[in-house]
């Protein structure tokens, strides 16, 4: 278990003071994958540098396994980092060394036999799936297989906990997908602890248990995934969240008095969201058949986080204004969020 307690960090410029954390405090359970969002300077990235003490805090305590790394001298620390490996936005290889050296650079003066070296190195090889690679350079790989090597690297020593700082951020979409389900397989197979630094809200959702978002120094709204997505209290909770959905696009379109959301007299502009099982329930043809009132679909989005289906509508409602209220009321009642975006009076 990760925990820290009322962590705070400051940088002195030479024209300011930066307050990076302010008391943050976090717990982080064992075998999770747990994500920090924020913008840039949110401070997320000093935040997981502080778990492993490369970013010693002013004060606060952080605690990894029942120890207050706080607590411990320089000599400690060093060896405390065994259980903590990292991976970073620009992979940090030796250019001069082979895939198979850049590999072993952890267990060099450790007292290991090359034999078991030799072995160990093969045996990450084989978990990224880079056996092939092992007397290349990480000149003659992509940004992926690279990442996949500071993957290896990292698990060099047997951790029990791994640090990603916007290990993804320097990928293409369909690279960082293969890295997600790269760390995802990895979480599972070694019950490894990863914590997850990004300003993407859609990595949180693809592979995240737990998120904390950050603004500010700050740890703001903090859940499991899936309640964040679902019940979002902080503004900037919500504009992450939009940025994985196409829902959103009906604000452009309405800036832009669109043709699209364009009303008729008794038309209504709704936004449906729901989550759980409700998704599932043919609930639209249900209110249209009961209420004595047509939909029409502008968007629809639905996605599936940590196993659980959650989506959402744009409609163009007509009928009566009494229908439709009731139809809203309905909706409601079997736990769907309905937003009046715009009405025809």
């Amino acid at each position: 278990m990760i925990e820290l307690r009322d962590v705070s960090k400051t940088f002195n410029t030479k024209h300011s003071t930066v307050r990076a954390l302010k008391d943050v405090s976090l717990t982080i359970e064992d075998g999770e994958i747990f994500g920090i969002i924020g913008l840039s300077g949110a401070g997320k990235s000093t935040l997981i540098r502080c778990i492993n003490l490369l970013e010693r805090p002013d004060s606060g305590s952080v605690i990894v396994n029942g120890d207050d790394l706080m607590k411990f001298s320089p000599a400690q620390i060093r060896e405390k980092r065994k259980d903590i490996g990292m991976i970073f936005q620009h992979f940090n290889l030796f250019r001069s060394r082979t895939i198979a050296e850049n590999i072993a650079f952890p267990l060099q003066h450790r007292g290991y036999t090359k034999e078991q070296i030799d072995d160990r190195v093969t045996e990450l090889l084989e978990l990224v799936g880079l056996e092939s690679k092992i007397n290349g350079y990480p000149s003659q790989l992509s940004g992926g297989q690279k990442q996949r090597v500071g993957i290896a690297r990292s698990l060099a020593t047997n951790p029990k906990i791994l640090l990603c700082d916007e290990a993804t951020s320097a990928l293409d979409p369909k690279t960082t997908l293969s890295i997600l389900a790269l760390l995802k397989d990895l979480n599972k197979k070694l019950n490894l602890t990863i914590v997850i630094v990004t300003h993407e809200m859609n990595i949180i959702k693809s592979i995240c248990n737990e998120v904390a978002v950050m603004e500010a120094g700050e740890v703001i709204e903090t859940d499991e995934v899936f309640n964040i997505f679902a019940n979002p209290k902080h503004k900037i909770t919500k504009d992450f969240i939009a940025t994985t959905s196409n829902l959103n696009k009906i604000y452009d379109l309405l800036a832009e008095n669109s043709i699209v959301t364009t009303l008729k007299p008794g038309e209504t502009l709704a936004h449906f969201s729901y989550s759980g099982p409700s998704v599932v329930e043919a609930l639209i043809s249900t209110i249209s058949a009961m209420f004595d009132i047509r939909l029409n679909i502008i968007f629809a989005d639905l996605d599936i986080i940590l196993d659980m289906p959650m989506g959402g509508l744009i409609l163009i409602i007509s009928g009566s204004k009494e229908n439709q209220k009731k139809a809203f009321d309905y909706v409601r009642e079997r736990g769907v969020k309905v937003e009046i975006i715009k009405s025809y009076d």
